[in-house]
């Protein structure tokens, strides 16, 4: 985990600065409102490559500007569809690992939910699929828990 004070040149990055990414985590803070209403928003944060020449490196971070896992790769910033599923997984990632949960939850199994394309759309998936649990399904689109 890591917060803004570890690295050199940390800061929080702007709205408008990256619009595919602020769009797709306007998603995803909506579903954490919903599942998680004590969480304040996740934001974008960034720091300098240690890499010359190279961009710098973005993360999705709670509020206080934990994270967890890698940095969003530019190259995703161009496309919607790709955005929304790199910033769901990284927001997945420093969730779960900076709050020690899974998250988001499906509410009728208790599993945590997996971002997956369906019906041309990135959708929260549940796993669920044995005898006990029920079985696989689509909760809902990302950014859509509200309406379950």
């Amino acid at each position: 985990m890591h917060a803004l004070f570890d690295g050199p040149g940390l800061r929080r990055v702007s709205v408008g600065e990256y619009p595919l990414w602020d769009a797709a985590l306007a998603l995803l803070n909506r579903d954490l409102a919903v599942t998680l209403p004590e969480q304040s928003p996740l934001q974008l944060v960034a720091q300098p490559s240690y890499e010359a020449g190279e961009p710098e490196c973005v993360y999705v971070a709670l509020a206080g500007g934990e994270w967890h896992g890698g940095h969003l790769y530019p190259k995703a910033a161009d496309d919607p569809a790709h955005a929304l599923a790199i910033v769901a997984d990284a927001a997945q990632d420093t969730v779960s690992e900076c709050l020690w949960q899974a998250w988001p939850l499906c509410v009728e199994h208790k599993l945590g939910l997996h971002a997956r394309e369906a019906d041309g759309q990135l959708a929260w998936w549940c796993a669920g699929g044995t005898p006990t649990v029920g079985s696989p399904h689509i909760r809902a689109a990302v950014g859509s828990l509200d309406t379950c």
